[in-house]
């Protein structure tokens, strides 16, 4: 499996890495041919907005909507919720997402760059010692769908999330050194019937 990173603007490097130490063929994405190449993708954590416009700047906003409708498997982190997410709270005016996942989900939902934390989360379907999640500027979700499965949550709001093929994370799993959340993706979700959800 081919595992494109998209690579117009944020983490895409953490994400490159956290892949390749997992096993996967991972490259960065940012033509309408690259993504078509690839059989996953991964949007990364960053500033969704900038990601949204230079996605329809360079006519790929349409083109990763579709894929991830025709059930392309995808994770998104931090600003990757947000472009996943059917519905967005306190975004900019016009603000665009790419969708798939039926949640509405509210922008720097735990505050301000100087309000970033960390901590230590169970995350369904992973064992073992709780996965390091570090949050900055990050969202959370405020209402989902029935077909989405809640992975991890704080204080009441779901910051991890699975809806078929697509996992998304309030956090920044790439960031930690700890690959498996990037396990999950490859080893589970990725494997996900389409048209099934979790």
């Amino acid at each position: 499996m081919k595992v494109g990173v998209l690579a117009l603007q944020g983490d895409v490097r953490e994400h490159l890495a956290a892949l390749a130490e997992c096993g996967a063929v991972a490259t960065a994405v940012r033509s309408s041919a690259e993504i078509e190449a690839v059989d996953a993708l991964v949007l990364p954590g960053g500033e969704s907005t900038t990601i949204s416009k230079l996605a329809r700047t360079f006519g790929l906003l349409d083109l990763l909507s579709s894929r991830i409708k025709s059930g392309m498997p995808v994770f998104g982190s931090c600003a990757g919720l947000i472009l996943l997410s059917d519905r967005i709270i306190d975004g900019i005016e016009g603000q665009e997402s790419f969708g798939g996942l039926d949640v509405t989900t509210r922008r720097n939902a735990f505050g301000r760059q100087i309000d970033s934390f960390e901590t230590d989360l169970a995350f369904r379907g992973i064992s073992g010692e709780p996965v390091k999640a570090i949050f900055i500027r990050a969202p959370w979700v405020e209402e989902h769908g029935s077909a989405v499965q809640v992975l991890a949550q704080i204080d009441g709001h779901p910051v991890a999330l699975q809806q078929g093929r697509i996992l998304a994370t309030s956090f920044h799993p790439e960031l930690t050194g700890d690959t498996r959340v990037h396990r999950f993706f490859l080893e589970t979700v990725c494997r996900a019937p389409i048209g099934v959800d979790a």
